[in-house]
């Protein structure tokens, strides 16, 4: 039987990509884009002290050279992505798990090879 992974948990060699819908955290300008792509190091969860208080797990990853990708013209093509007119509804929820092909569909956006993702 194989493991169940608890939702919203990464484990190394678990493949990321960051989405970023504005420029900063509570405000700033629209980018709505994935920005950043790579893969979770092997390792242990660490703190890391955001300020205010907020001192959230985070782990170690290797990220890769790539460009931004504007989610827009990939609505259409993403399958997690259920209602395309309300399509930012899934980005809600913190860490998104995705099925590998809609994951190569935005490696490839981002300029990554779809021979890299394994």
């Amino acid at each position: 039987m194989a493991r169940r992974r608890p939702w919203g948990v990464c484990h190394p060699g678990d493949w990321i990509a960051y989405y970023s819908p504005r420029t900063q955290m509570k405000g700033g300008e629209a980018v709505q884009a994935f920005t950043a792509i790579g893969r979770v190091k092997p390792g242990e969860p660490y703190p890391f002290d955001m300020g205010n208080g907020f001192v959230p797990a985070r782990r170690g990853v290797n990220f890769y050279s790539a460009h931004d990708a504007p989610v827009r013209p990939l609505v259409n093509r993403l399958s997690f992505i259920k209602n395309k007119s309300n399509w930012a509804y899934p980005f809600r929820f913190g860490i998104l798990r995705v099925a590998k092909p809609d994951f190569v569909t935005i490696a490839e956006a981002m300029g990554l090879g779809p021979d890299l993702i394994d």
